[in-house]
């Protein structure tokens, strides 16, 4: 088993075993929905920044992540035009709004980046899961290296997160909070049918 396996990444729920042939037969759709979400990754890192510049070591983390996350949007695209497809227009996420929906509003200002850390550190870790079923199930070879790549990558963003809130709270209020978050997520995914045409 790879090293991100969910008993690594803290997953509760494995993805449903439907969604990577239903994305192999989809590849055009995926790869779509996957550049998207790097642009998307690349601008929540972004707005983390300039809602907390104050947080020294948050602008430090993050600020690298910004230029690499880029990077896979540029590496997609330019995978996409080898095969011809095109961009075409952004995709709702249900997963990531589903996710948004449960962020916590009547709490202190304080804990609020708590939370976003959390959400963040969860969407990383659910990539880094499909881009393992990719890199594992997909028939061609050159494309199972190519999200390889990308499953390393998001299981350091999702580490780096994790790391970063534990420099804010304490263990117990992080682990407390992404035990939450896991269990949200659990809820979320049981009403979620499996998409081919969606990362998440």
């Amino acid at each position: 088993m790879s090293t991100t396996d969910n008993s690594i990444l803290g997953l509760k729920m494995p993805s449903d075993p439907r969604w990577v042939d239903l994305a192999s037969i989809s590849l055009e759709e995926i790869l779509t929905d996957h550049a998207f979400c790097e642009q998307k990754a690349a601008t929540q890192c972004i707005s983390l920044i300039q809602r907390y510049p104050d947080r020294v070591e948050l602008v430090n983390a993050l600020s690298p992540i910004v230029t690499e996350e880029w990077g896979h949007f540029r590496m997609v695209w330019a995978e996409m035009k080898k095969r011809g497809y095109s961009l075409g227009k952004q995709r709702k996420d249900d997963y990531v709004n589903l996710l948004l929906q449960n962020e916590p509003k009547n709490i202190p200002g304080t804990d609020k980046l708590l939370h976003k850390l959390m959400i963040c550190a969860l969407i990383e870790a659910r990539s880094c899961e499909r881009f393992r079923l990719l890199s594992e199930n997909l028939e061609e070879e050159a494309l199972r290296k190519f999200y390889y790549k990308f499953m390393v990558s998001e299981a350091g963003h999702y580490r780096l997160f994790i790391d970063l809130a534990e420099q804010y709270y304490t263990k117990e209020q992080v682990r407390q909070a992404w035990q939450q978050w896991l269990d949200i997520e659990t809820t979320i995914l049981q009403q979620l049918a499996p998409r081919g045409d969606r990362m998440h």
